[in-house]
């Protein structure tokens, strides 16, 4: 199974409000975090964002609260420079602009030089034109990293990975298909409405015919 890893920062991770709803979604956040051996820090302004879905019946932002008391997640705010980048991104038109958690959140990595977490393919390109040096991670590279491969082990691991899917809706980068594919395997991965639909189809069909394992 060939993963695509990139958490390259070796000392912190910044988490997006997505990668904190995928990691919820998983139902081992905390086992997720104990394994991982960066810091992951979520920034004050997505933690505000998280409150709001309450009201869509969302407890995400009570899940963070407690992995936060727990010191497995620290809640940190933007400084000046941060505050600065925060203003670049959110100011202008809305092609060109991010939402307040998504830019709180490469702000901060940008200032602090440490990895940005997020998943939205809008956020990753401007990223890619406004801070060309920032490195950035997705949700996925936390997944497939080793040393949560190796606290959960396979069995655990593919649930938590199907559950952020389903429940999560997580979003699956090109490099990352065919080790989510084969980790859950073609039945489950069919099932995913957060896979392209040729992958759906695709692992449909292999599950059909008896070909996949179909887990």
């Amino acid at each position: 199974m060939g993963s695509r890893n990139r958490l390259t920062d070796p000392a912190a991770l910044v988490g997006d409000a997505s990668a904190v709803i995928n990691l919820n979604a998983t139902g081992c956040a905390r086992e997720i975090l104990r394994a991982l051996p960066q810091r992951f820090l979520v920034v004050d302004v997505v933690s505000s964002e998280l409150d709001r879905g309450r009201s869509r019946a969302r407890n995400d932002a009570d899940i963070l609260k407690d992995l936060a008391t727990e010191r497995l997640v620290e809640i940190v705010k933007l400084d000046d420079v941060g505050e600065a980048h925060f203003e670049k991104l959110v100011v202008g038109p809305a092609a060109e602009t991010l939402d307040d958690g998504e830019a709180a959140t490469i702000a901060y990595a940008a200032s602090a030089e440490m990895t940005a977490v997020i998943d939205e393919r809008k956020a990753t390109r401007l990223c890619a034109i406004l801070f060309p040096k920032l490195a950035i991670s997705s949700t996925v590279d936390i997944l497939c990293d080793v040393e949560v491969g190796l606290a959960l082990g396979n069995t655990a691991l593919g649930n938590a990975v199907f559950r952020a899917l389903k429940d999560g809706r997580m979003r699956v980068l090109p490099r990352h298909v065919q080790w989510v594919v084969d980790l859950i395997g073609p039945g489950r991965a069919a099932r995913c409405s957060s896979l392209s639909r040729h992958v759906r189809n695709r692992e449909l069909n292999i599950s059909a015919t008896g070909l996949g394992s179909g887990k």
